[in-house]
């Protein structure tokens, strides 16, 4: 399970107004609910694209910060994509992820790299 921040001075609710319209655009039918980490997440069970057997996706919300997307993609392994003859849909795949990503917080993928580094070393240990 993934958390993505937006932009400075951005919220979801702004960016994506209906974040289960804009799953389901991106992603196929919701088909339900379910709690994750304290939180209520929009599950996608039969995504649109091959590559993707499960999607949870929703709004983490914390108390006095700002929320946070959260997002949890269950693929497939890729040679069994490929070997159904489904090679174009791991590109489509990549491109709906990235696509939804960069709505949902304004981030390209470079700065969401660069964003997830910085978290992983403002908690690395001081010895």
């Amino acid at each position: 399970m993934k958390e993505y921040k937006m932009r400075r001075g951005e919220h979801l609710d702004d960016r994506m107004p209906d974040l289960k319209a804009s799953i389901e655009e991106y992603f196929g039918e919701v088909t339900g609910t379910e709690e994750t980490n304290g939180q209520e997440l929009y599950v996608v069970e039969d995504p649109d694209n091959p590559v993707f057997e499960r999607i949870l996706a929703g709004a983490a919300e914390y108390s006095g910060k700002k929320d946070k997307l959260m997002v949890h993609f269950e693929e497939r392994d890729a040679e069994d994509v490929i070997a159904e003859g489904n090679a174009d849909a791991a590109a489509d795949a990549v491109d709906a992820k990235n696509d939804f990503l960069l709505e949902a917080t304004g981030r390209d993928a470079k700065s969401r790299r660069d964003s997830m580094k910085r978290a992983v070393e403002d908690e690395a240990p001081d010895y």
